[in-house]
């Protein structure tokens, strides 16, 4: 069986779910093509596992001090190379099309009649699951940025939709946990400002994780370039996390029982749900704004969620081997049954 995966590449978590796809894939001996857009070449990094994608441009949202840039987005679109790449791509060769929210496999395939296999958090939209800051734009935008014949959503908790849970790492579990250090992961804000905010609390030491090159004037804030391994290793023995609202980070966290506070990226209909949802499920805080007393309270509160997830990348690509018969109902309870949440002191 051939298979061609495209990732969408605008944030880490996309690519996150795609290595642990990856490493089950080949596992089953199964032959894959990954693709991935949504930011320049040269800003990926740690992607050995995806023996030699390929890139497109693609397309991405643009943000600026944590709000979507609407101006900018539809000028860094570039639309006559994006529908020069969609018909450019030939997905006549293989046997599966897999789409991770990538908008230039999904048309493509869409235009040479290529059944496409959806696996992400956004296609757990098409369902009735936590809706925030939504309005028809929004919708529509969500349905056709990357549409796809069967779409399998990935949620925290079912709703009692046929979706299943995240995609993510077994967890790394810290022998020893430092009570006053505190991940942060905002690359959409102005790191200057998230650092003047954090400065009064010595009592904590703070990791800011960021793709700008930044230097802390804080004896307890420490500014460390994207690393995968140098980022789990921080994320495995911190007490909590402050980041933005992207699905697959709020998930490790949340496998890991770590406490959360959420900022969601302004006008983004996904992430403004996603915050509404740890809410709603009580998983975890948010602020509307990056704010000094929101982050004060919730750094002294001790009260985090620890939610085990099975393995549902091995499920998902035994799915596929299986012929990718239609969603069973009974299939997504047999999984979810294999959840469990613990409140962690």
């Amino acid at each position: 069986m051939k298979i061609f995966y495209g990732i969408q590449g605008t944030g880490n978590g996309h690519i996150t779910r795609g290595r642990i796809m990856a490493r089950e894939l080949q596992a089953a001996n199964l032959e894959v093509t990954y693709q991935f857009t949504g930011r320049p070449q040269d800003k990926f990094f740690d992607m050995e596992v995806f023996n030699g994608y390929q890139w497109r441009n693609g397309l991405t949202f643009s943000t600026q001090n944590g709000k979507i840039n609407h101006l900018q987005t539809v000028l860094q679109s570039k639309p006559l190379r994006f529908l020069k790449d969609i018909k450019q791509l030939d997905l006549s060769g293989y046997d599966v099309v897999i789409c991770d929210y990538e908008p230039i496999t999904a048309w493509a395939a869409r235009q040479q009649n290529k059944k496409t296999i959806g696996i992400s958090h956004q296609y757990a939209f098409q369902y009735h699951i936590p809706r925030a800051g939504t309005d028809p734009v929004s919708e529509a935008v969500m349905r056709n940025f990357a549409p796809v014949d069967i779409g399998i959503g990935l949620h925290w908790h079912h709703f009692d939709q046929p979706i299943l849970p995240p995609v993510i790492e077994t967890p790394i579990i810290a022998q020893q946990i430092q009570r006053n250090k505190v991940v942060i992961y905002l690359p959409f804000e102005d790191q200057q400002q998230v650092m003047k905010l954090l400065s009064p609390f010595k009592e904590f030491e703070f990791f800011i994780y960021s793709p700008e090159n930044v230097t802390s004037p804080y004896a307890h804030i420490h500014c460390k370039p994207l690393s995968l391994h140098g980022f789990q290793k921080d994320l495995s023995d911190c007490t909590g996390i402050i980041c933005n609202a992207g699905f697959e980070l709020a998930s490790e966290s949340l496998q890991l029982g770590k406490k959360i506070l959420v900022k969601p990226v302004h006008a983004q209909m996904e992430q403004t749900s996603n915050a509404a949802a740890l809410q709603l499920l009580g998983y975890g805080k948010m602020m509307h704004s990056v704010d000094a007393k929101i982050i004060e309270q919730w750094l002294y509160e001790s009260k985090a969620i620890q939610v085990t997830y099975p393995n549902t990348a091995k499920y998902l690509v035994q799915w596929i081997k299986d012929g990718m018969l239609p969603i069973d109902p009974s299939w997504c309870r047999q999984i979810w049954s294999d959840v469990k949440v613990i409140p962690v002191d």
